[in-house]
């Protein structure tokens, strides 16, 4: 098993998908046989080049006519917004399908897209997969797998905590509203508000991997924090007064009672230089279980001896769904999610 080698095409190259080229391109496990852009300017560049490591012989093509009629086990796809025709079609042409883009687990609010990626699935005799960091990993499996020690649960707590300015592109700045006035962006729709119904599978996926039902899912109101001070950043700076920092809270409830409750802090600066002075600690992902016993998980990037931390988010997107490629191609056609899988064997991670 661990001498078969799958054939992918790496669908886009931005952050995640750049993680994907230097994976594929190391580890025997893949074969990395067509990369797909968008940006016209990395049309006709070695895929090596696009990802920061040595050529690797496969050169980046916009085509997607003849990426589609490739011959391929798997594609990594990894857009930022999933065009499930587009999905469907590659799964129709007999190609596996692996995302970070959309799908992860499915909940109500993607039941029409479902029966898509089935029909597709069926037609294609292929299998498709969503995975990532979160929703993928740290707001459904980990507090399934944390629930394994537990006597009684309560309530699960799920904490992300982002420093945008460290830990996410500098597009994120405006794409999120930071520098803004703080009543217009708690008057506006925020990107994280529009996410909810991509958060929510995870909080199905717990649900039903504890044997309940979700009754609703409901949001609290958007908080901002202002910066008391000029934020600078390598595009300009945040201005003083202005939203430097945004917390969202999702609760999906099950008997009357909240089970699940999901927060998301962003900012872009620390404590001291916010008004008011949250206090949040470094980028993470922190698991809460209350219950019997009360239990905390927490998931983050480690401190190196020279003081520095990297945090690798887009390392944890990528790989949380590449690891997953093998066990996806050999598995029976369809929309096959995390309770499917089982326990991943992640192959070719041990190497020089």
């Amino acid at each position: 098993m661990s001498e078969k080698t799958y054939r992918v095409i790496q669908w886009m190259t931005g952050d995640v998908g750049q993680v994907g080229v230097r994976h594929f391109s190391d580890n025997p496990t893949f074969d990395l046989v067509a990369v797909l852009v968008h940006d016209k300017e990395k049309v006709g560049k070695d895929a090596g080049e696009i990802a920061g490591i040595p050529p690797t012989g496969v050169i980046a093509t916009d085509d997607i006519e003849a990426v589609i009629t490739m011959d391929a086990d798997c594609v990594f796809y990894t857009p930022i917004i999933m065009d499930t025709d587009t999905v469907c079609r590659l799964l129709r042409s007999g190609k596996n399908v692996v995302t970070t883009s959309g799908f992860f687990y499915p909940s109500p609010d993607f039941a029409a897209d479902g029966e898509k990626i089935r029909a597709a699935c069926a037609d294609g005799g292929t299998s498709f997969h969503g995975g990532g960091i979160h929703p993928g990993y740290a707001g459904d499996i980990l507090p399934v797998t944390l629930a394994r020690v537990m006597n009684r649960i309560d309530q699960i707590r799920v904490e992300e905590v982002v420093n945008v300015l460290t830990d996410a592109p500098l597009d994120h700045i405006d794409w999120m509203g930071f520098g803004k006035d703080r009543d217009k962006f708690l008057s506006e729709p925020t990107i994280l508000g529009l996410g909810l119904p991509f958060f929510a599978q995870s909080m199905y996926m717990i649900a039903d991997g504890l044997g309940v039902s979700i009754d609703k899912v409901t949001a609290a109101d958007v908080a901002a924090a202002v910066a008391t001070e000029d934020i600078p950043h390598p595009l300009g700076a945040i201005p003083r007064g202005t939203v430097a920092a945004q917390r969202h809270e999702w609760t999906a409830w099950v008997g009357g009672s909240p089970l699940i409750v999901f927060e998301a802090l962003y900012t872009t600066t620390t404590p001291d230089k916010l008004e008011p002075a949250w206090e949040f600690g470094k980028t993470r992902y922190r698991i809460e279980i209350q219950g019997d016993p009360p239990t905390e998980l927490i998931l983050q990037g480690v401190d190196q001896p020279d003081g520095t931390m990297h945090h690798p988010g887009y390392d944890w997107t990528a790989m949380g769904a590449i690891n997953a490629i093998p066990d996806v191609c050999d598995a029976q056609p369809g929309w096959v999610h995390h309770f499917d899988l089982g326990l991943i064997r992640p192959r070719g991670l041990v190497r020089k």
